[in-house]
């Protein structure tokens, strides 16, 4: 089943450049995967927040789009809870909490599998706002 989130991820260069991959999107839910390459490694050798909120922000954006209206961010913010490393395979888990007028709260988890079981690396809240039919009133 596609919905406008799958059509919006078509869309979407900037995530699809970096190799992430929308696994489900449906009901204001949505996963989006990605593996950290050597180009996403900062100077500690770790995974750089940048693409780990990115990843983040690409499930916030696909779930809160899955009922149809265009819908960006207002607003997001991200704990890390873990290092990212090279070569770690990452999930964002995005879960619409509420949606209230025009406006939405949805909470992400990024986790990276490991031999014992899922380990959280980040965990992102992210507000969103339906664009109004004028696209110039956000």
């Amino acid at each position: 089943m596609t919905n406008a989130a799958h059509a919006m991820f078509a869309a979407d260069e900037a995530s699809r450049a970096l190799g992430i991959e929308l696994v489900e999107a449906g009901d204001g839910r949505a996963v989006a995967t990605m593996t950290i390459t050597r180009a996403m490694v900062n100077g500690h050798d770790i995974a750089h927040g940048g693409y780990v909120f990115l990843l983040a922000d690409t499930a916030f954006a696909c779930a809160c789009n899955t009922h149809g209206p265009v819908t960006v961010a207002a607003g997001a913010e991200i704990s890390f809870v873990a290092a990212g490393r090279l070569g770690d395979h990452l999930v964002a888990t995005a879960t619409e909490r509420t949606r209230y007028g025009r406006n939405g709260i949805y909470d992400v988890t990024v986790h990276r599998e490991t031999p014992a079981g899922p380990e959280v690396v980040a965990e992102f809240r992210g507000r969103s706002r339906v664009l109004s039919a004028k696209r110039d009133e956000a």
